[in-house]
């Protein structure tokens, strides 16, 4: 096998496309996104922006129950009113999308450093591919990239479907009234969430 054509393969799996144009030049988006909400992993149909998305949820909204949640790791299972009084970011992720792997040095920074200040780091894993959805292969994702954080494995799609997301990876920050007060979509604006971390934290 030539070296261009691995380098092509790798691509096409690290952003989810199934065709690419011969000859085309090829930028990783910095994000990844379900056509529909209610789409499953084997399904999934992907489309790559150059840009990345924020405030996709009007502030205001109250976030919606963990449902349909196989397993829990890195802790026993938690429902909103457990997080009622903090503020929580939500991440929608999956282990195996580079996008996502990116975003991760800063989310496990912001658990370690503003968490004694009442902030509640939640990972939700909703794969896409079927070795996503092996918890062990989760375990050894999380050991990887130091998350010790709670994570709900959300195999069928019904936390997903819930929030209506589309994206891995999209993060939700929730104020200490359970209302969502911003999201952001794909890699980036890292100055902005934890600037917006610090002023919900007060």
């Amino acid at each position: 096998m030539n070296h261009n054509l691995l380098h092509r393969r790798q691509l096409l799996f690290y952003i989810g496309l199934g065709v690419v144009g011969i000859g085309a030049a090829t930028t990783l988006s910095n994000f990844r996104k379900v056509n529909a909400p209610s789409i499953s992993p084997a399904t999934s149909n992907n489309t790559q922006d150059s840009e990345s998305i924020a405030v996709k949820t009007p502030a205001g909204k109250s976030f919606p129950e963990f449902q349909g949640i196989s397993q829990w790791l890195n802790s026993t299972p938690l429902a909103i009113a457990d997080l009622k009084g903090s503020v929580v970011l939500i991440q929608f992720w999956t282990f195996a999308c580079i996008n996502c792997q990116r975003t991760l040095p800063y989310i496990t920074k912001w658990h370690r450093q503003y968490e004694a200040q009442g902030l509640k780091v939640i990972g939700i894993h909703t794969p896409e591919f079927a070795f996503e959805r092996d918890p062990n292969n989760i375990k050894k994702a999380l050991q990887k990239h130091q998350i010790t954080y709670p994570v709900p494995v959300d195999n069928e799609y019904k936390t997903w479907n819930a929030y209506e997301n589309q994206y891995w990876p999209h993060i939700f920050l929730v104020d200490r009234q359970g209302l969502v007060q911003y999201d952001h979509i794909g890699e980036g604006a890292y100055e902005k969430i934890e600037q917006t971390i610090r002023q919900l934290l007060g």
